[in-house]
């Protein structure tokens, strides 16, 4: 088991460490008094294999031992709980071998989507989820919503601790709730979701208490990005105030999730939400305003973005860069979160981190080149 969890000191460490190394420092962030890379590392796609486990393990492994990447996400149900266990076998040799001690990296995972564990292939999910839920009575099947999602208080509780175990870490410096809402609108009313969520919300504090856990947030596909009359809207600021009504002003809830690449690009545009008396705001706004920081998911379109004509902007003409830039320097975001299993990949994408991100003014002209509107 690895002690500790991200600290102000720990991540500003690394920043220097890698300013030293010649990355610029905007290529970091400063959120909640942390210092984090502009490019996060995901680890969601891939086989139940062991050449895949080895893939995601040295992927995690280089990326932070490169200096240019101190934030790592997965879920427990990215590949049968395997992404987290490579996550677990990289920082424990990174810690071996010196390279970083715990607190220079930000390392977050999700809960809610039911899942098996993939070393035991052999058991399909439903029925893991028999065997290890519902028979003991921690669950009934009422819990499952039709998209395969528990928000019950117990079952989080035993992702978490079972996340703990893959990564082998004390603490988790972030969890999300996965897709909550959009797995659960259709079944009970919003309402309901809203008392569901508060009593996610309050496991989360609980971990908290008991040093387990540092944040927490909501890891999200459309609600967040859905027009104010939408089914699958939901209001940042509401979510806000559940983890305040069991939180109370110091509660955890920090970060969101969701995706933003040049194809859906509704986080910019779309202006759906209200904070006190402001409306008209899209979620980044929303989420400055409210003190919430944004990590966004998809940023190439898994791979289909790399085909697409895409204008030059601001000097840029990579493609890679140019799909990456505009997404890491808007508002709001701390770090687009990257798949990369390949050496190839991962040098590829370390090259986006010796470039500064965009200026305010520069985001505003790529905006307008690539959107043909201005913002």
């Amino acid at each position: 088991m690895i002690d500790g969890f991200a600290s102000p000191q720990g991540t500003e460490k690394y920043m220097k460490q890698a300013i030293s190394g010649g990355r610029p420092a905007t290529h970091f962030r400063d959120f909640a008094g942390l210092k984090l890379s502009s490019l996060g590392i995901g680890t969601y796609l891939g086989d139940i294999s062991k050449q895949d486990d080895e893939a995601v393990e040295n992927a995690v492994y280089n990326s932070v031992k490169s200096g240019a990447i101190n934030v790592i996400d997965t879920a427990i149900n990215y590949r049968a709980m395997k992404s987290e266990k490579s996550i677990g076998r990289a920082i424990s040799r990174l810690v071996s071998d010196k390279v970083i001690s715990r607190d220079q990296v930000f390392i977050s995972t999700k809960n809610g989507y039911i899942t098996n564990d993939g070393d035991f292939p052999k058991i399909d999910v439903m029925e893991y989820l028999q065997r290890m839920f519902i028979t003991p009575g921690t669950i009934s099947a009422d819990d499952i919503s039709s998209g395969y999602n528990v928000m019950h208080p117990s079952y989080i509780a035993k992702c978490i601790d079972k996340s703990l175990a893959n990564m082998r870490l004390s603490c988790i410096d972030l969890v999300y709730v996965h897709n909550a809402f959009e797995s659960w609108h259709a079944d009970v009313s919003r309402e309901k979701f809203m008392d569901m969520l508060a009593r996610v919300f309050e496991v989360y504090e609980n971990y908290r208490k008991q040093n387990k856990l540092r944040y927490y947030g909501m890891a999200t596909w459309t609600c967040f990005r859905s027009p104010e009359d939408s089914d699958e809207y939901l209001s940042l600021e509401s979510a806000v105030k559940a983890a305040e009504s069991v939180g109370g002003k110091d509660h955890g809830f920090k970060f969101i999730q969701l995706p933003y690449n040049l194809s859906y690009s509704e986080a910019l545009f779309t202006k759906s939400q209200t904070v006190g008396s402001e409306g008209n705001l899209n979620i980044l706004q929303a989420a400055a305003k409210l003190g919430i920081g944004i990590f966004t998911s998809v940023p190439l379109f898994q791979g289909r973005l790399l085909r697409a004509p895409i204008p030059d902007y601001c000097g840029i003409t990579d493609q890679m860069a140019k799909i990456v830039q505009v997404i890491r320097s808007s508002p709001s975001v701390i770090a687009p979160l990257i798949g990369q299993k390949t050496p190839e990949h991962l040098a590829e994408n370390l090259k986006i981190a010796d470039l500064p991100p965009l200026t305010e003014e520069q985001f505003k002209e790529a905006i307008e080149l690539l959107t043909h509107r201005s913002k």
